[in-house]
């Protein structure tokens, strides 16, 4: 492993929230384990089971605990079932041990027991072989301690909320702003630059955006999950809603971004649907990228000096489209590149609005 993926790795190990649930999850088993010891009646004789209930019920997020820690009970419900049924008939046997265990394994393809599918299988197994002559006794203090164990995290959960992911989301956002402004800042370059130009790496990041959009909105999804019944977020539900409406306007943006650094690098490498890039056009589709790259990494979208940005890309932009008309009528064609990048270049100018503006309005 490289050393920037050693490091990447350290530092999401030790993100603070992440150290929140170490500690967490520590303390959960800790005080599982002392109060199975003093369970009453045969489940005391099992009292590792309640750590591994709090250790499986700890998740970053308090729904998300709620869930497994119920998932994981309904599993080894479900596997102890089916083991009784075997303990009841025939009896642990070389052939009923397997069958039974298959059983288990189908049914936890249903989808019915999400994170606890995997205990349907085990549960059955430790009852008809752990437990053997004592498989009632042991079924009861293993479903017992376990149910203890979830409790105590979800308690432990509750007790000290996490903080709800929405500052982390959004914060990865601006990043996301900042990685669009950067690529269209290269692409102003690469046209401007001596052909074929010496950095290409423009090219081949532009397919990681829609893969960086993907992975901001499980991102968002996770914030909205941290904050169910998290009373930490109470009265917050606004922060997450302007989020989810960034994200939706930075993907359109990166989608027209794709689509003019495909049509640069089609005409710089000559590909297949290249169409040529007019000697008048690149310093004007140059000035153009680097002015809505400008307004794209503006934080405040309504402030003086934004719209001064946003005054100025606008101007780029005209000026690129009345190049593009002039040499149509010089030489009475199409000049492609131009004409796709300026009808980008536009939308992602309406995209980049302020929220209170209409979307649909025309740049002037």
């Amino acid at each position: 492993m490289r050393r920037p993926a050693i490091r990447s790795a350290l530092r999401e190990a030790t993100r603070p929230a992440r150290l929140l649930l170490v500690a967490k999850t520590a303390l959960a088993v800790g005080i599982a384990w002392f109060i199975a010891r003093y369970m009453p009646g045969v489940t005391q004789e099992y009292p590792y089971y309640a750590p591994l209930g709090a250790l499986v019920s700890m998740y970053p997020t308090l729904m998300g605990s709620v869930k497994s820690g119920l998932q994981t009970i309904l599993g080894l419900a479900a596997g102890i079932g089916l083991a009784s049924i075997i303990v009841l008939t025939v009896g642990p046997t070389w052939w009923s041990i397997p069958i039974i265990v298959g059983l288990g394994v189908l049914l936890s393809g249903t989808g019915w027991f999400g994170v606890g599918r995997e205990y349907v299988p085990m549960a059955a197994l430790f009852v008809l072989i752990v437990g053997g002559q004592n498989a009632d006794d042991y079924s009861l203090g293993y479903l017992t301690q376990m149910t203890v164990g979830v409790v105590v995290g979800l308690v432990v959960n509750l007790a000290i909320a996490p903080a709800p992911l929405t500052a982390e989301a959004t914060a990865n956002l601006e990043v996301f702003r900042k990685k669009l402004a950067a690529h269209l800042h290269d692409i102003g370059d690469a046209v401007s630059d001596s052909w074929p130009p010496e950095k290409e790496n423009w090219a081949s990041d532009a397919a990681s955006l829609s893969e960086t959009a993907g992975a901001l909105r499980l991102a968002l999804v996770e914030a909205d999950e941290s904050r169910r019944g998290n009373p930490r977020a109470w009265g917050r539900r606004a922060a997450t809603d302007d989020a989810h409406a960034q994200l939706e306007a930075l993907e359109r943006i990166a989608q027209h971004i794709r689509d003019v650094s495909d049509t640069v690098a089609d005409t710089i490498w000559g590909r297949p649907g290249a169409i040529d890039l007019d000697p008048a056009l690149p310093a004007p589709l140059t000035d153009a990228c680097h002015a809505v790259a400008e307004v794209i990494s503006l934080q405040d979208a309504d402030s003086p000096d934004a719209h001064r940005v946003r005054g100025e890309a606008t101007r780029a932009v005209r000026l690129l489209l009345e190049t593009v008309d002039d040499r149509t009528i010089e030489l009475r064609r199409s000049i492609g590149p131009g004409v796709l990048a300026a009808m980008h270049l536009r939308r992602i100018l309406i995209l980049s609005r302020p929220p209170a503006d209409s979307p649909s309005a025309e740049v002037r």
